[in-house]
């Protein structure tokens, strides 16, 4: 007996499945009145009726590859990045010191004998006896002081130097630690007096912070600590809402007009979205505080698992009758580019492979819902990057270049693997 074709598909079922982008449920119902067809005509059949080919042409079970996450913990950086180069902590009187009594190469190197009898000399005696009592060794001491001063200048300036070299190449807490180092000598130059601004900078060290968004310091000594990806997601949902950078109340349903506040009701479920799928990075330029600290990202991947997860419980309880095919419920099982209709939920009913359908439908579902996320929090980020204390600080900018990269290679990645699916099955 020969195989005949595909064609009994009702009218009114073709009506139904149509609207939907997810054509392997089309496909199914196509497999489904082939199966009747074949049994009307003597064929037995038994178990699942949707056929190979079927599951090939829809790219397998689900959309991309789907997994969890253990919880991510916070790391800090070792002990070797977690000292600033300061070289505010030499000292003049120590350099002096040891260059007279000969601890250091200097002056005691051009007149080591000379200064090695005129030691206990300088202990016992004033400047100014030394000078009436013996003028040429007073001279010699003077010129040793001297000597010591220049060669103590000339260390401090090898050592700024190195501080700035350092901090170009390697970045990060280096960078925010002498920008602190910076602002704290801004503020000191107000009085005027050189030496005490130099003083006064180096005392504070980067205990004063840096201004940051919304204008107020952070990551100084009892300030909050600076939280790049997590502060810039704030300020750019609050920025998107017309808001103040640093506000955190929810914005009630009535009162949302962006699709942000839409996908997220609260800069904290926004900031956590963020941080949870790129990680944190954590600045603190404190002196006795821990400079850097990590928060490692689980991307996009557990998000979708997670997002199938609910969508597959909303959809089933749709298709059980357990909910109600209402505004509000079909929106839950869908997406904003992917939405669920009532005549989906009705054609899935009359699925005998529902179960398998409904796990598909639900993995393209929990993908388009990720993806937007994904694609608002890149918006989200370019937008907080314009907050004025956010621009005007290079380290960062380059720190928001660098996530929004990474969230679109991870977007990237999802895309290839889809595509890839999709030509294996064709």
């Amino acid at each position: 007996m020969k195989r005949p074709e595909l064609t009994n598909l009702s009218t009114k079922a073709c009506r139904l499945l149509r609207p939907t982008v997810l054509a392997g449920l089309l496909a199914g119902a196509l497999v489904l009145g082939g199966g009747l067809a074949w049994a009307q005509a003597g064929f037995q059949t038994g178990g699942s009726v949707i056929g190979d080919e079927v599951m090939y042409s829809i790219g397998g079970g689900s959309a991309v590859s789907m997994g969890r996450a253990a919880g991510m913990r916070s790391i800090g950086v070792g002990v070797g990045w977690n000292s600033n180069l300061i070289c505010g902590d030499m000292s003049i009187q120590t350099t002096l010191r040891n260059q007279l009594n000969g601890v250091t190469n200097g002056f005691q190197q051009i007149m080591s004998n000379v200064i090695q009898s005129a030691t206990s000399a300088v202990a016992s005696l004033p400047a100014l006896i030394i000078q009436r009592a013996d003028p040429g060794l007073y001279n010699l001491l003077t010129n040793g002081v001297l000597q010591a001063r220049l060669d103590f200048d000339r260390s401090k300036l090898t050592c700024r130097a190195m501080a700035e070299k350092m901090a170009d190449t390697a970045g990060g807490q280096l960078g925010w630690s002498q920008m602190a180092e910076g602002m704290a000598l801004r503020d000191a130059v107000s009085s005027t007096d050189a030496v005490s601004a130099i003083e006064q900078a180096e005392t504070r060290r980067g205990n004063d912070g840096v201004p940051w968004v919304g204008g107020s310091n952070a990551g100084g000594a009892g300030q909050s600590a600076i939280r790049v990806v997590g502060d810039v997601t704030r300020a750019g949902y609050n920025l998107v809402n017309g808001r103040s950078v640093t506000d955190t109340s929810s914005i009630a349903a009535a009162s949302c007009a962006s699709l942000s506040c839409q996908t997220w009701t609260s800069p904290q479920q926004a900031t956590e979205w963020a941080t949870r799928v790129l990680g944190e990075q954590v600045q603190r330029t404190c002196d006795a505080c821990t400079k850097t600290e990590t928060v490692p990202g689980v991307g996009l991947t557990p998000l979708i698992q997670e997002e199938y997860e609910a969508k597959l419980e909303a959809l089933q309880e749709l298709v059980s009758g357990t909910r109600n095919t209402t505004f509000e419920n079909l929106r839950a099982a869908g997406s904003t580019s992917l939405p669920i209709t009532r005549g989906v939920i009705e054609a899935l009913r009359d699925e005998p492979d529902q179960d398998l359908l409904a796990r598909r439908l639900a993995s393209e579902v929990a993908l388009a819902s990720v993806l937007e996320k994904a694609l608002l929090l890149q918006r989200t980020l370019l937008t907080g990057k314009k907050e004025p204390n956010d621009a005007a600080t290079q380290l960062a900018v380059v720190t928001v270049n660098h996530e929004s990269d990474t969230l679109d290679q991870e977007i990237s990645n999802l895309k290839t693997e889809l595509e890839l699916r999709r030509e294996l099955a064709y």
